[in-house]
């Protein structure tokens, strides 16, 4: 047996021709290599991938723990100058000859068809996916140490595949000193020294490994990655090592299993969870006829796994994915469980092909899958708490996925979920109760405490369920499963359940008072919202107390009585809870009032949320809290005229008051209205002697009975005897003047004069009355006006009503007796009624006697005033008012009531009428001003004469003015409604402004003043008389801004009004004038504006308006929207020709002048013909209103002004540049440039190598370009003509659609490939193409350079290329472009332009029908090429194909070619005998042509098997056989049984044959066949027996030939005619006799069944060569498999026992 390193060299001297004879297949080798090479994994992540799987699908010896364990380092143990190595060490059986054969070949995988073994590779890459990290993989394993190498060998020129031999670099102990120089090294160690670019990503991947790859493989237990650094430091790859270990079967049936499986991780930097245990489910479908697929032939069921983390799951803090095909994909499902199964992937095995058939049938099964592992694991666990019942819940897939596809698995595990039993129930019990997600209902989370509280106090809650739903489990009630079961349509139960089960449980009377306080509190904090409008009111919620002291139970709805009134109640304080029970028990069912019990209201009042219980007791149940007060006016109106029940009333009444339950005022208000009458005696009453009659007789008198004198026990209290008298007597108490209550009636005897005695005690009643209670209305009213007090008037004694008289000193009277007074003053008579009078001063107050000084005056003035009233006051009248005011200052008397009251009157004749004094004016000079203008009531001094000169003192006090003394509220008060008409004079209009001034001076509004300004032309200007707000007042600040149009403003005459008209600013500027300069500003803006819009703004009015705009913006700070206007308006002309406004201008300067050629832009008209030169002078001003000055401020305007000329060659460098700033200024403010300046750019204005072109036509060469193409290879912008200066706006060239990025120029430089006819630069442009993965847009034309020389060539659409030739048969009907071109770009070709690799068959087709046409005869060489090709990639697509278009096939033909002859008149030669009859009678062969000799790629049996197929018939079906012996019965010799070779032996291999299963012939059909060869007559003839055979062909000509036959089978008479067996012919003839006398026994026995008869013929054949020996014909039985059965014998022993026939 060969070593190791003998077996490698054998491998490269044998297969790869080194050192040894060239190996015909190596050019199949190159091929091969190509293939791989364009075929290797396109992300660094699939090496890892692949080196995992092979590990997974390797072999391990019995006791190991397989294991895969990397290691990268910095060593260079190879010495190839790697930066970075990676080890993968793996204890393996190690690679065995079969093994280095196969990786040193494409596509022999050991593993191919063998996924029912547990293969998980597929891809047919596999190992040489490390050549995407490395260019020489080093494999020690087994005694082999070799290398392969990603370069062409030098030997074979092939690369990836020819091993070589290792001796040192890495040598053993190198490895085992990075693996552990303690440690046993493992089997097998791959060694990759990594490519520099590589690096990076290698180690990103080691440190992103899952930790859960190791979840479904079945064989590796353990895997580690780390770095070996000799400085730990250095070290970047996060360390880890994953293990997992299988914990139990727990369940196992015949499709499924589960168990649990551990995973656990050790890592450095450990931040995450490093241990985790999964649920696994494996469950097995069978595969469905629909689902298969090529790359799963064979594979009959589909494993599912499902794994559910029962924990954190290892993720190292990435996105885990959710599904695996052994290994993870990258696909993340959102779901909380992973899905496992043997799906097909995508090349790059990130994902799995949703829309392949095959993993749609496994997504298919999934559901059903999850619902069984779901279902075993939730419901069917025994002894598990309900807490735990819910754990499984989570791993439903609540949120959606983002892949479409699983969202369908996810829907439909929702459907079969809604129809399981799955949820689990509160049933109360030891049994467990799962109901289907619609049979269930949840409870709010308060009702569910009270239910666990209820519980616990043992109410029996069995019947929880029994209410139209099932109760779900309250351990999954909670908020953490809200989402659960919303997924799964779990919904609340209505709100009757709630009502239905409380009135069929205990709960109202079964738990504590706080617990029932908590269900009220329940049920009134969703009353509103749900309880309000169900039966919940029916349900008796509420406890009260019986008449029998017993706790009884109301519903809501009987809560309010008939009356509106509430039957439940409650104590306001808990003090008076049981007195209040006791009481009501006490009057019994008269009250019908129930308490609550005392316990209920005291929790209540403790209650956490007593607020809003009572809030819900008293508003919605209407439950009455009740204080003591309440209560007693409760019992007071169920007396009902009770003599029993009032006596019980005032015994409640005075223990209340005993125990201070009830105040001294609410009792002895209550004892005034309970059943007892207040009386007095009459006996000595000082009312007799005042009213004789008694007023109070309508209200009767009572007697107290003696039930009130004796002792009680009411209610649990005692009253001892005569206390409850002495109760009464205090609060109903008997009483008579002054102490009594006067009746509401008027007092008869206060219209008749009163005695002295009876004027005293009625002063001493009402002062008696004045401090208990008010004195009645009626009662008071007929004290104050009857005529019953004595007084004196001007020394006349009489009679008056208190009203009406005056209680003076002394002297006081006697000073009104002065005849200078005009009225008699009524004075009490104190002579009469003694000193004692002044005692009661209060009294007579109370009743209206006067006693003050200035009430006196208001009687003089009222009588004054009522003298007024009746007639107007004379002249001497009003004097003689004068003179007592007057006479009351001489005497120093306060007039001031007398005033008062005449002030107001309407007694003093005016200019305006009579008026009152107030608001009458005494007019002097200082008044003419105000006369011009106002109203003003001036006293007639016409009427009155100088004389009313005299009293200006008294009229001031009276009120009138006397002197102006600034009362210029008068004058706007009485302001005349035309007072500015008829052109007022300057002291009128500067008396308004005063006034004004004054207004504001004391917050009065001026606003009459203001309209009547400004109604009328009152104001004189240097324009005339205008009104106010025409007019403009002088300042000399900002006088030149009215002087631009000086005819539009008036002025207000400073002449004439003179200076102080300058103070009233104010004032004149409420009246509208304008005074200030904003508003100045605004009238010259809308003169402004009026003009501009008229266009008749000249030239000097802008320059004389930016010449005062300059000015006054030195002092004065223009108003914005003053700007704004200015800004908006049209009146700036530029070049354009139409005025602009100033935003819309810009003033032509040096850095417009590059632009200017290519835009249309707005320059002021700076000509002499407009503003000329001046207008610069402004620029500040000009800048200040908006007009653009500076280039980077008008960019706007460049952006909508762009025109290129229509010449783009007149376009300067300079005129782009400037261009590009503008872009570049304007992406500062928005990245997104208009539309509209995009469009206009998109001209073709550019100057590239092409000539002028569109930006988007446009390319800007940089570095990164360089790398693949030169400046001329495309529309590349001219930098020779804009200078490199243009590389600096990358970014705005790009914006405007310059392709700048080297990977977005792919459509526009293909685009122009048909400009160039240079190989060189097609191929570059090729190159770039390629590299950047351009596909061409769906309806683009593309065509393939062929080139014809080095700048000479066509171009040719890809449909006329193909990438290989491999035969050369094809290179006058395609372009080949493997002669032309590298084999980079082959897969750009085949990808991008759609070329073929290899031709179709529908090419073959074609070539196959030019051949025809065109040529006679073929090659061999051809022919072979040909066929070889059809075989190897026959398929029914193929077969179709062929067989409806080729018409001529090839034939057996000499040396000189193969000829083509009609399909139809060649045949197969499956007869050799009827074969070399037609060769030696045809001028030419009839039999389709073979390759001679064969060869390897294209056997005969398989071209035969392609001739019939596409139609070419066999020549023992195409042929006629006729017999042509003429045979006389006569000559006919019939021979015995024995000599008709028709015996025991012959019979028995019939029988045999027709029993076998495929010939499906009952034992009594075989018994009659074989009866009728028993029956067989057989006959002897010297003659010769001769067949015709007749071949016709297409043309209509026919081919006979005639052959010796032997026998023949007279059918219709069953005779067989034999000649007699020659035996001197030797073996030739006997072979020919046994051949056909086969034949026709095979033909006679299986009539009807035609395929059996060749093989029955053999059978017979062979038997004949024996003799039909027995013991050889029952080996030969034994050999075929067939045998005889018993009935099958005895029919044989019975045949052959008859007579004449021999038998056993």
């Amino acid at each position: 047996m060969a070593t190791p390193k003998e077996h490698i060299e054998e491998i490269r001297r044998t297969k790869f021709s080194i050192g040894g004879e060239l190996n015909p297949l190596t050019e199949d080798l190159h091929q091969a290599v190509k293939n791989l090479s364009a075929e290797l994994y396109a992300k660094d992540v699939h090496f890892l991938m692949e080196l995992i799987q092979n590990a997974e699908d390797n072999e391990y010896p019995e006791g190991v723990n397989p294991s895969l364990e990397l290691v990268i380092t910095s060593q260079d143990i190879t010495d190839t100058g790697a930066p970075a190595t990676l080890l993968i060490f793996n204890n393996e059986k190690g690679f065995s000859a079969k093994n280095i054969e196969s990786i040193c070949s494409v596509g022999r995988s050991t593993k191919k068809g063998n996924r029912k073994q547990g293969y998980i590779g597929e891809k047919g890459i596999g190992f040489k996916s490390v050549f995407l990290i490395t260019a020489q993989p080093y494999i020690f394993s087994n005694g082999y140490q070799i290398r392969f190498n990603e370069e062409p060998c030098s030997h074979s020129n092939l690369g990836y595949i020819v091993p070589e031999w290792v001796e040192e670099n890495p040598s053993l102990a190198d490895i085992k000193q990075i693996y552990g120089s303690h440690a046993v090294l493992p089997t097998t160690t791959i060694i990759l020294p990594l490519k520099p670019d590589k690096i990076k990503p290698v180690k990103q991947q080691l440190s992103s490994i899952q930790p859960e790859v190791l979840l479904f493989l079945s064989k590796i237990k353990q895997f580690s990655v780390k770095e070996d650094n000799k400085d730990p430091r250095l070290n970047t790859v996060n360390a880890i090592s994953i293990s997992s270990e299988i914990d139990f079967v727990t369940r196992k049936n015949i499709d499924a299993d589960s168990y649990t499986l551990h995973l656990s991780t050790d890592e450095a930097s450990d931040v995450t969870e490093n241990e985790c245990s999964y649920y696994m489910w494996r469950q097995k479908f069978p595969v469905r006829q629909e689902n298969q697929v090529e790359r799963r032939l064979g594979v009959e069921e589909w494993v599912i796994k499902l794994a559910f983390p029962l924990g954190q799951r290892l993720n190292r803090g990435m996105s885990s994915p959710g599904i695996y095909a052994f290994l993870p994909t990258e696909m993340v499902t959102n779901f909380p469980f992973i899905i496992q199964a043997d799906f097909v992937l995508a090349s790059s095995r990130e994902t799995i092909l949703l829309d392949n058939k095959w993993n749609q049938g496994i997504l298919d099964c999934v559901p059903s899958a999850f619902l069984n592992a779901f279902i075993s694991l939730a419901t069917t666990s025994e002894d598990v708490p309900d807490s735990t019942l819910t754990l499984m819940f989570k791993f439903l897939p609540i949120n959606s996925s983002s892949y479409p596809k699983l969202n369908v698995v996810r829907e439909s595990i929702k459907a079969k979920l809604l129809t399981e039993n799955i949820i689990p129930c509160e049933s109360y019990s030891d049994q467990k109760i799962f109901r289907k997600p619609c049979e269930v209902g949840r409870l709010m989370p308060s009702f569910w405490n009270i239910l666990k509280k209820a519980r616990k106090q043992g109410v029996s809650l069995h019947s929880l369920s029994s209410h139209g739903r099932y109760i779900l489990n309250s351990s999954f009630d909670t908020e953490e499963h809200d989402h659960i079961l919303n997924f799964l349509g779990v919904e609340p139960v209505n709100s009757e359940w709630y009502a239905k089960c409380i009135m069929s449980s205990k709960l109202v009377l079964g738990v504590t008072e706080d617990d029932y306080l908590e269900l009220l509190l329940f049920i009134a904090e969703k009353w509103s919202f749900s309880f309000y409008s169900t039966t919940m009111k029916y349900v008796p919620l509420l406890k009260y107390v019986g008449l029998d002291g017993r706790v009884a139970l109301c519903a809501i709805s009987n809560v309010t009585m008939r009356d509106g009134e509430s039957m439940i109640c409650m104590s306001h304080e808990p003090r008076h809870i049981s007195w209040m029970i006791d009481w009501n028990r006490e009057f019994g069912f008269m009250t019908d009032r129930y308490f609550m019990p005392r316990s209920t209201q005291a929790a209540i009042m403790s209650f956490f949320r007593r607020e809003t219980l009572l809030e819900w007791l008293k508003i919605q149940v209407k439950v009455r809290v009740v204080g003591m007060y309440d209560f007693a006016v409760i019992l007071y109106n169920s007396l009902n005229d009770d003599r029993q029940l009032a006596i019980a009333y005032a015994h409640f009444l005075y223990h209340s008051f005993s125990k201070s339950y009830l105040p001294k005022d609410k009792v002895d208000y209550l004892c005034g209205i309970m059943p007892l009458k207040r009386g007095s005696r009459a006996n000595g009453s000082k009312w007799v002697g005042l009213m004789g009659a008694n007023p109070w007789r309508e209200e009767g008198y009572v007697e107290l009975g003696e039930d009130y004198l004796r002792s009680g026990n009411y209610a649990g209290s005692f009253t001892p005897e005569s206390q409850l008298i002495t109760f009464l007597k205090t609060h109903i108490a008997v009483s008579d003047i002054p102490d009594i209550s006067p009746p509401n009636a008027e007092l008869s005897v206060a219209d008749t004069p009163l005695t002295k005695k009876n004027a005293f005690l009625l002063l001493d009643w009402i002062h008696n009355l004045n401090y208990k209670e008010n004195l009645p209305a009626k009662f008071l009213a007929s004290i104050r006006t009857g005529s019953w007090l004595k007084i004196s008037l001007s020394g006349s004694p009489g009679y008056r009503p208190p009203s009406q008289s005056f209680l003076f000193a002394s002297s006081d009277g006697n000073l009104l007796q002065d005849e200078s007074v005009m009225i008699d003053i009524p004075l009490i008579d104190q002579e009469f009624y003694g000193n004692g009078l002044n005692n009661y001063k209060e009294e007579l107050k109370k009743i209206e006697v006067m006693f003050e000084y200035r009430d006196m005056c208001q009687f003089a003035g009222k009588h004054v005033m009522s003298l007024a009233t009746s007639s107007a006051l004379t002249k001497s009248n009003v004097f003689q008012i004068l003179n007592f005011i007057k006479f009351l200052r001489l005497k120093v008397l306060p007039a001031d009531e007398f005033i008062q009251t005449i002030k107001d009157g309407r007694w003093l004749k005016t200019s305006c009428g009579h008026r009152s004094p107030v608001g009458s004016v005494l007019f002097d000079q200082e008044w003419k001003a105000a006369s011009q203008i106002s109203d003003i009531p001036f006293i007639d001094q016409d009427h009155y004469g100088k004389e009313i000169l005299r009293f200006k003192m008294e009229l001031q006090l009276l009120g009138v003015v006397v002197g102006f003394n600034k009362n210029y509220q008068l004058v706007t008060d009485h302001l005349k409604s035309q007072a500015c008409s008829n052109h007022p004079t300057a002291e009128a209009i500067l008396l308004i402004f005063e006034c004004m001034r004054d207004c504001e001076r004391n917050s009065r509004p001026a606003q009459k003043l203001i309209q009547a300004l400004k109604g009328n032309k009152c104001l004189k200007t240097n324009m005339g008389y205008k009104f106010p707000s025409e007019c403009f007042l002088f300042n000399t600040e900002w006088d030149s801004l009215l002087k631009v149009f000086h005819n539009d403003f008036p002025l207000i005459d400073e002449d004439f009004y003179g200076t102080s008209i300058l103070s009233y600013e104010k004032e004149l500027r409420q009246a509208g004038i304008v005074v200030d300069f904003e508003a100045a500003t605004q009238k010259f803006l809308a003169v402004f504006k009026k003009h501009a819009s008229s266009s008749s703004i000249g030239r000097e009015h802008v320059l004389s308006f930016l010449r005062s705009y300059r000015q006054i913006d030195k002092t004065n700070k223009f108003p914005s929207d003053f700007k704004h206007d200015i800004c908006q308006a049209k009146w700036l002309q530029t070049r354009l020709g139409v005025p602009r406004s100033p935003r819309e201008c810009i003033l032509f300067g040096p850095e417009w002048e590059p632009v200017s050629s290519i835009t249309v832009l707005p320059f002021i008209d700076d000509s002499d013909k407009y503003y000329g030169k001046r207008i610069h002078e402004y620029s500040k001003e000009l800048r200040s209103l908006g007009v653009t000055i500076k280039y980077r401020d008008g960019v706007r305007f460049v952006a909508a002004g762009i025109c290129f000329p229509q010449d783009p060659s007149t376009i300067t460098p300079e005129s782009v540049l400037s261009l590009l700033q503008c872009i570049k200024i304007l992406q500062k403010y928005d990245p997104h440039l208009p539309d509209i300046f995009r469009k206009k750019v998109s001209q073709s204005w550019l100057k590239t190598y092409y000539g002028y072109r569109s930006p988007d036509q446009s390319l800007l060469f940089g570095s990164e370009w360089g790398s693949f193409l030169q400046r001329n290879d495309g529309p590349f912008i001219d930098e020779e003509f804009y200078g490199p200066n243009i590389t600096a706006y990358k970014n705005e060239l790009r914006e405007i659609g310059v392709t700048v990025d080297v990977s977005n120029g792919c459509s526009l430089l293909a685009g122009y490939l048909d400009f160039h006819s240079e190989f060189s630069t097609i191929v570059r442009v090729y190159n770039y193409l390629n590299k950047h993965s351009w596909s061409p847009h769906r309806d683009a034309p593309s065509r393939i350079w062929i080139p014809n020389g080095s700048d000479s060539g066509e171009w040719v659409s890809p449909e006329k290329c193909v990438i290989y030739d491999k035969d050369g048969l094809f290179s006058s009907q395609f372009n080949v472009l493997e002669k032309h071109y590298m084999p980079e770009l082959f897969t750009f070709f085949s990808r991008v332009m759609q070329v073929k690799s290899n031709p179709s068959v529908d090419d073959y087709c074609e070539l196959w029908n030019n051949w025809e046409n065109s040529r006679e005869r073929l090659s061999h060489s051809e022919c072979c090429a040909y066929w070889a090709h059809v075989s190897n990639h026959w398929s029914k697509k193929t077969q179709k194909t062929l067989a409806e278009n080729l018409s001529k096939l090839p034939v057996e033909s000499d040396s000189d070619g193969i000829m083509l002859f009609d399909k139809h008149d060649v045949y197969i030669a499956d007869d050799l005998q009827l074969k070399y009859l037609f060769k030696q009678s045809s001028p030419h062969s009839i039999f389709v042509w073979y390759p001679q000799p064969s060869i390897p790629s294209l056997s005969w049996t398989k071209l035969f098997e392609i001739y019939r197929k596409i139609g070419v018939r066999t020549i023992s079906e195409s042929v006629q056989k006729e017999d042509i012996s003429k045979l006389e019965a006569s000559e006919l010799k019939q021979v015995s049984q024995k000599e008709s070779l028709i015996g025991r032996g012959l019979l028995r291999l019939i029988l045999g044959f027709l029993a076998d299963p495929s010939i499906e012939m009952e034992a009594g059909q075989r018994q009659e066949v074989v009866k009728g060869l028993l029956n067989l007559k057989v006959f002897q003839t010297e003659d010769p027996i001769a067949v015709s055979y007749r071949l016709s062909t297409t043309s209509g000509e026919t081919m006979d030939i005639n052959a010796r036959r032997m026998m023949c089978w007279d059918q219709e008479n069953f005779k067989l005619i034999m000649e007699k067996m020659e035996m001197s012919g030797g073996h030739k003839s006997a072979i020919e006799y046994a051949t056909i006398f086969a034949e026709v026994i095979s033909e006679a026995v299986l009539q009807g069944n035609g395929d059996h008869i060749s093989a029955l013929a053999k059978l017979i054949k062979l038997a004949f060569l024996l003799d039909f020996d027995e013991e050889a014909v029952g080996f030969l039985m034994r050999s075929k498999n067939l045998q005889v059965f018993m009935e099958d014998e005895e029919f044989l022993s019975s045949a052959f026992s008859v007579e004449g026939r021999p038998g056993l």
